[in-house]
């Protein structure tokens, strides 16, 4: 599982309700364990992550949560109920892996899954893990899950999973709190990305758009990319295995990451994508290579190296420059 910083994302393992619950009282009582343990992610600033359709899943051999809810205490009903039904978060309304994504784990297949998603998450550099129920057939860590990937190869991550609060509680308080301003953004990635080398005024462009968390961890996932294309750079300056596979993952095909400007944008927005060098007073960079955040619409713009191990100048991060 990659670092992923301070983006550490919370998923309820939906495949940990499969009926496997003997009574009401039982279920009761792991469901008050995952309510505490969703309590202890909110006091870190995190947030737990459902499906919707989790409150239709089967909790014992003859029975759906919808029907064993109204057995719970009132005070648990209503806040399950606003959990699962209401106010969520779902995961799915931010959903990245879709349903032509071949994903398996213990012999099962995860697609359309918390497993599956936190999984495929994970292949694009962003920390998510799972929380599962007690007991159930995923009360082990990590979860290997493979990946039938679309160039036809095969990729496995390891993904962390807990079903415990105390071993929940010390991966909280190892990950910093969450971003929650443009400066903090700054200073974290100033501070954690060191082969990237951020202009002095890189961030400024930011000011006056309304701050984004999740505009914030698409942001840091996508300088870990470059950050680690800088790393993956062999003694003699040519790229490893590893940065052609982060290459092949991240800069090439419809969904890519990153790409540059169209010969159309070069030609209408070369004032817009010129930019003074970081580092040598007196010379510009074009930099038409840039980051993607969807929503908002946000861009990271770049300079590309002219060598593999040359610098990433960092020089614009802000509104998409190239809207018509």
């Amino acid at each position: 599982m990659p670092d992923g910083g301070t983006d550490l994302e919370l998923m309820v393992n939906d495949m940990s309700i499969d009926g496997q619950f003997p009574d009401i009282a039982s279920f009761r009582s792991a469901v008050r364990d995952l309510m505490a343990m969703r309590h202890m992610a909110r006091r870190f600033g995190r947030e737990l992550f459902c499906h919707r359709n989790l409150f239709h899943a089967r909790v014992t051999q003859e029975m759906t949560m919808q029907r064993a809810v109204p057995y719970f205490k009132p005070d648990e009903q209503r806040a399950l109920m606003q959990w699962l039904t209401g106010s969520g978060p779902f995961w799915e309304d931010r959903r990245d892996h879709s349903s032509d994504d071949y994903l398996e784990c213990e012999g099962k297949i995860v697609t359309d899954s918390a497993i599956g998603e936190v999984a495929f998450r994970g292949f694009r550099h962003v920390d998510s893990r799972l929380v599962s129920l007690l007991p159930s057939l995923w009360n082990f860590s990590p979860l290997v899950v493979w990946w039938q990937n679309g160039n036809g190869n095969g990729e496995q991550i390891e993904v962390h999973n807990y079903f415990d609060k105390h071993a929940l509680e010390v991966a909280l308080r190892a990950v910093p709190r969450p971003i929650n301003s443009w400066e903090q953004l700054e200073i974290r990635s100033r501070e954690r990305f060191v082969n990237l080398h951020f202009s002095s005024d890189a961030f400024e462009f930011l000011r006056g758009v309304p701050f984004n968390e999740g505009a914030t961890k698409k942001i840091t996932a996508l300088f870990d990319t470059l950050h680690q294309m800088r790393c993956f750079v062999d003694p003699d300056g040519r790229r490893t295995s590893e940065g052609h596979d982060l290459y092949q993952k991240f800069f090439t095909g419809d969904k890519a990451w990153f790409s540059d400007s169209s010969d159309t944008e070069k030609n209408d927005f070369k004032s817009e994508m010129t930019f003074n060098h970081p580092e040598v007073t007196g010379e510009t960079l074009f930099c038409t290579w840039h980051g993607k955040v969807r929503a908002p619409l946000l861009r990271i713009h770049f300079y590309w190296p002219t060598r593999v191990d040359g610098p990433f100048y960092i020089v614009y991060v802000g509104p998409k420059i190239t809207k018509r």
